[in-house]
């Protein structure tokens, strides 16, 4: 009963963003209640006619009356909660993406895609399959109450007798039902290290291939042991579960032997109170074994939920400040400042902490910098510094002087366009003005030797079913229709033939730099570095220099000027 009420807690807190939420669930409770009186007056109208009033025009009224009433009473009840319950659901969907997208973002890489998805396609859908059950397990809970109600005006002192009876009976059932429970929540841990599994098969489905001993030693160091486990942690959550629900129902049945039988030794009862005993006992076991047999439904959904709530909080608690209204990009920016900036983390399953910084570095717009250092170096971290996907530890970042603070980094960051090294391509080209986009759409496919494999139409790419050259193009191509003041490319060329290495080096980042953008190129490209007004080097988190190319030109040739 404990699992019932939980989720009818959790129906309450989901259903807090649902308009009307609690009038629905008022009248929902009061249709049930309906249902349920009117299943126990059902009982006492079967009971009389059963001590020889049959022929009763008025208790045959009644019993017309009360076989349309109960069943459209359950029905008002049960369809309010469903639709109730459909819009909790939905309203928990949207509010854990928002979660999602308004957390920092390194509480998304601590907590891992894996989680996200186990939560998301797992736990909600178990939860919501659960929740929708709960009309009908409400009606069943009522229909016993008014039972009880009908036992206790048929004989108090047996009624006494019955609760007693019932509550030895439901601590018998409790303490399986918790054991249990505890299988199902470490089935659900189970769950989280399948869905990591399942990405590895998704993601590294090539390079599994290509390799029999990996590919069956990830199998069975990193899929099995989590498959095994749901199978072995389910299959005892559902037997003990089963093995309580038949217990209750035994229960149910020594009880009839009882009031049969030993009631009428013990204490003073008349026939017709035995037999409204009787009937109404067998009448309850109905609603008690629907109840009984979804009571592992409702432990795996009571996991779920626990799950659910503890992302939410993880989630709420690294949230940052989410402006609703459409982000505008400050084109008018003269100074980009890193003060004293420092960052530190450490990677899943690494022992040592990376440290990034103090870094103080400063960035004007139409200015070209490469940003180069070996594998490891810091350069991608510093980078999701800059643009305000990390926030460091210690320091400052300044735009025109301004501190970026935790209410308006959101803000900041609509003004740098990025293509990363594991860009996601988006099959739509969200949040690109459409003037821009009939402007230079179809000119920039050309441009990128796309156009005969890729249309634009109505902001929607034709195809994203591409080479990963082609695809980093197309990303490239939707960086560049963003049209913001800060640009970052985080080895773009790594993966292009050596045309398209020219065209991104010698056309791209030149055109971006003359309409006044600040570029910031990641690369290993040292045969294009003398392209960038400045190179950044950095090494173990460390600035090893920051050298300003065209001054040191100047310097060199007022140098030699000066010589002759």
């Amino acid at each position: 009963m404990g699992n019932l009420f939980q989720l009818f807690s959790v129906l309450l807190n989901w259903s807090k963003g649902v308009p009307r939420s609690r009038a629905t669930i008022v009248f929902a409770i009061l249709a049930g209640g309906v249902a349920g009186v009117c299943s126990t007056a059902l009982i006492a109208v079967i009971n009389a006619a059963l001590a020889g009033n049959s022929s009763n025009r008025v208790l045959i009224s009644e019993f017309i009356g009360l076989c349309i009433i109960i069943p459209v009473a359950g029905f008002l009840s049960q369809s309010l909660l469903v639709r109730l319950t459909a819009q909790a659901a939905h309203h928990l969907r949207l509010q854990l993406s928002h979660q999602i997208l308004d957390a920092r973002y390194r509480m998304i890489e601590e907590l891992g895609i894996h989680r996200l998805l186990a939560t998301i396609t797992d736990d909600i859908p178990a939860v919501t399959n659960a929740v929708t059950s709960l009309p009908l397990l409400g009606t069943q809970l009522f229909v016993m109450l008014g039972c009880l109600l009908y036992l206790g005006w048929l004989s108090w002192p047996l009624l006494l007798l019955v609760i007693g009876y019932m509550f030895i009976g439901l601590l018998t059932h409790h303490f399986p039902t918790q054991r249990s429970f505890h299988y199902f929540q470490l089935m659900r841990e189970e769950w989280d290290a399948m869905f990591k599994g399942v990405r590895g098969i998704t993601e590294g489905n090539k390079e599994l291939k290509l390799n029999r001993n990996r590919r069956n030693a990830f199998v069975s160091r990193q899929l099995v042991p989590p498959v095994e486990g749901i199978k072995t942690y389910g299959m005892r959550a559902n037997t003990i579960a089963l093995a309580a629900s038949n217990w209750g129902q035994i229960l149910f049945f020594i009880f009839i032997g009882l009031v049969l039988f030993l009631t009428p030794v013990l204490l003073s009862v008349s026939r017709q109170v035995l037999t409204g005993y009787t009937l109404t006992i067998l009448f309850m076991i109905t609603p008690l074994t629907i109840i009984l047999n979804n009571l592992p439904i409702l432990g795996r959904a009571q996991v779920a939920a626990e799950k659910v709530r503890k992302l939410g909080l993880s989630l709420a608690a690294s949230q940052l400040a989410s402006p609703a209204g459409a982000g505008a990009a400050n084109h008018s920016w003269r100074r980009l400042e890193l003060n004293g900036i420092t960052h530190a983390y450490q990677s899943e399953g690494q022992a040592e902490e990376f440290s990034l910084g103090p870094v103080d570095l400063t960035f004007t717009p139409g200015e070209l910098v490469f940003l180069i250092g070996g594998n490891g170096s810091g350069k991608t971290t510093l980078a999701k510094v800059i643009m305000g996907l990390y926030e460091p530890e210690r320091g400052q970042i300044c735009l025109d002087g301004k501190p970026v603070t935790a209410a308006d980094r959101d803000d900041y960051r609509q003004n740098f366009s990025v293509v990363f090294s594991d860009f996601y391509l988006f099959d739509q080209l969200y949040g690109v003005d459409s003037h821009e986009l009939e402007r230079h759409g179809q000119e920039y496919l050309r441009a990128l030797k796309l156009d005969h494999k890729v249309r634009i139409e109505e902001g929607k790419f034709s195809t994203t079913e591409l080479s990963q050259g082609q695809r980093k193009r197309l990303a490239l191509l939707a960086a560049y229709l963003e049209n913001r003041p800060i640009y970052i490319f985080d080895e773009w060329a790594s993966d292009q033939d050596p045309t398209f290495k020219q065209i991104f080096y010698y056309r791209i980042l030149p055109e971006l730099k003359r309409r006044g953008k600040s570029v910031i190129v990641i690369s290993h490209d040292d045969r294009y570095y003398d392209l960038a007004d400045r190179i950044i080097k950095l090494e173990h988190g460390q600035i090893e220099y920051d050298r300003h190319l065209i001054e040191e030109t100047i310097a060199v040739s007022t140098s030699t000027t000066s010589v002759m």
